[in-house]
């Protein structure tokens, strides 16, 4: 029995070694597709071994209460241990539920796109290059466009990491007004040579604010702060992170048809935030 399996095995090696004719296709890849997809496959396998020991899975259950009385819901997501005593990292939806905004209405900007393949329940897990160094944190994936994902960049998790790690919890400044984002008069842009087209419309000052001690008003629109040009919400948002807290600058507005410079000091925002409370 050996020898019959032995001569199969052996006249299937020899007419898979003949070559083929030339009306004979071939179905294996040619020999340097063939290595490049080898070192590619190698490349992923390395990476997920080194990676997948500190990838865990999510199980999230909140209380709810419905119509019917109370009830239960739940969802799942990924994240990964970023230290010897088990600290795990994930995304702030998979426990609190919201999208690429925050549930403040924040944008979240600096976003990896990636089509690397997400499911759901991956969200919050690490996205890592071929050496298995986490390069970004899954976040969310739009799927009528052919499954292109999205990753918060790994700069940006480490810095927010550090500040839950230290405090336990992100600070931000503010400087109290309701805006959105609006267009600046061709005539304005010429006269006082701005740099954009768009500013923040002024809508509304928090009584006892920064902005109001400024002298913020409504009807305003904000171009520039500390001298940075501003063309938008999202913008002047970025603006105020937890260094400006306490820091005295000057944001330049234009009323009517005058350019004013108004000295403001951000206020620390969970602060404003616990006081209203």
């Amino acid at each position: 029995m050996e020898t019959a399996i032995t001569k199969i095995v052996s006249d299937e090696a020899r007419e898979n070694a003949r070559p083929a004719s030339p009306d004979q296709p071939r179905n294996d890849l040619p020999d340097t597709e063939a290595s490049i997809f080898d070192a590619y496959s190698q490349a992923v396998v390395r990476g997920v071994e080194s990676v997948a020991p500190s990838v865990v899975r999510i199980e999230v259950t909140k209380k709810l209460q419905t119509a019917q009385g109370p009830g239960a819901g739940a969802g799942s997501g990924s994240g990964f241990i970023i230290s010897p005593d088990g600290l795990m990292l994930t995304n702030s939806h998979v426990v609190h539920g919201a999208a690429l905004r925050s549930h403040t209405g924040r944008l979240m900007d600096d976003i990896i796109q990636t089509d690397a393949a997400l499911n759901p329940g991956n969200s919050g897990g690490p996205l890592v290059d071929s050496r298995g160094e986490v390069i970004g944190v899954n976040t969310a994936m739009i799927l009528p466009a052919q499954g292109i994902c999205f990753a918060i960049g790994s700069n940006t998790a480490q810095l927010i990491t550090g500040w839950l790690v230290k405090e336990g919890r992100v600070r931000r400044s503010y400087v109290g007004i309701a805006g959105q984002t609006t267009p600046i008069h061709a005539r304005l842009r010429r006269h006082y040579r701005l740099a954009q087209d768009r500013g923040v419309l002024v809508v509304g000052v928090e009584p006892g604010s920064p902005a109001r001690l400024a002298g913020l008003r409504e009807g305003d629109i904000v171009i520039a702060f500390k001298g940075q040009p501003i063309a938008g919400v999202d913008e002047l948002l970025r603006k105020l992170v937890a260094s400006e807290i306490g820091v005295a600058s000057v944001l330049t507005v234009i009323r009517h048809t005058e350019k004013l410079e108004l000295q403001v000091v951000p206020e620390e925002l969970s602060a404003h935030v616990q006081n209203d409370e």
